[in-house]
């Protein structure tokens, strides 16, 4: 389908919107040498931001979910896409990329403008604590705002891979997520469950 562009009913960040988060950011690093990202989803296998080290790390009381609606490029306002974000509960293993402390600010802003479009923000970015084999430190994420409009809660399995089974390229975003996620050594059983469901539902479609 053709893309309708930018809903005029929705109020999109602009560049001083992306300047205070950033901002904030940078004035609540808990402190310790360098600034680190915590990657759940495709930020491992796309980080697209320059890192100096990579390390596995689980973050504690966040949990990888299909939890909020899109509707535009893998979705739309008939047929909405779901995509991932961390909410709250649980646990989840990614990876945490530490970022060169020079030219932080810059990353920084190109990171925050790939991950929060439109206000308020399905992702907020905030300092979380995640833990390495090398031990605990603070790191960026992207969680979920459960104040958002697109937020749908915790879905049934078998609802998310109806969706992510028929969106455009969700299917794909979900098997390279699981299998990144295994070349560094981190199988998430509800995703390979999420995986085979959705695998099921396009052989059948086939």
């Amino acid at each position: 389908m053709e893309d309708p562009g930018p809903d005029p009913t929705w109020t999109y960040h602009a560049d001083q919107d992306y300047k205070v988060i950033v901002q904030g950011l940078l004035a609540s690093h808990p402190g310790g040498a360098g600034a680190w990202l915590f990657a759940y989803g495709s930020l491992i296998w796309k980080p697209e931001l320059v890192h100096v080290e990579a390390r596995r790390a689980t973050a504690r009381g966040w949990h990888r979910s299909f939890c909020f609606r899109i509707e535009r490029f893998r979705g739309t306002k008939h047929r909405p896409g779901l995509m991932m974000s961390l909410d709250r509960g649980g646990q989840c293993r990614g990876v945490v990329f530490r970022l060169p402390p020079d030219d932080l600010e810059s990353q920084l802003d190109k990171l925050v403008r790939g991950e929060i479009t439109v206000k308020p923000p399905n992702n907020i970015a905030r300092w979380v604590t995640v833990e390495t084999d090398k031990g605990s430190l603070p790191a960026i994420a992207f969680v979920m705002n459960r104040q958002s409009r697109f937020y749908t809660g915790r879905l049934p399995p078998e609802e998310v891979a109806d969706v992510l089974a028929e969106a455009c390229g969700h299917a794909e975003y979900l098997h390279n997520t699981v299998v990144h996620l295994e070349e560094q050594g981190i199988r998430d059983r509800n995703l390979w469950r999420l995986q085979a469901l959705v695998a099921e539902r396009i052989r059948s479609d086939a």
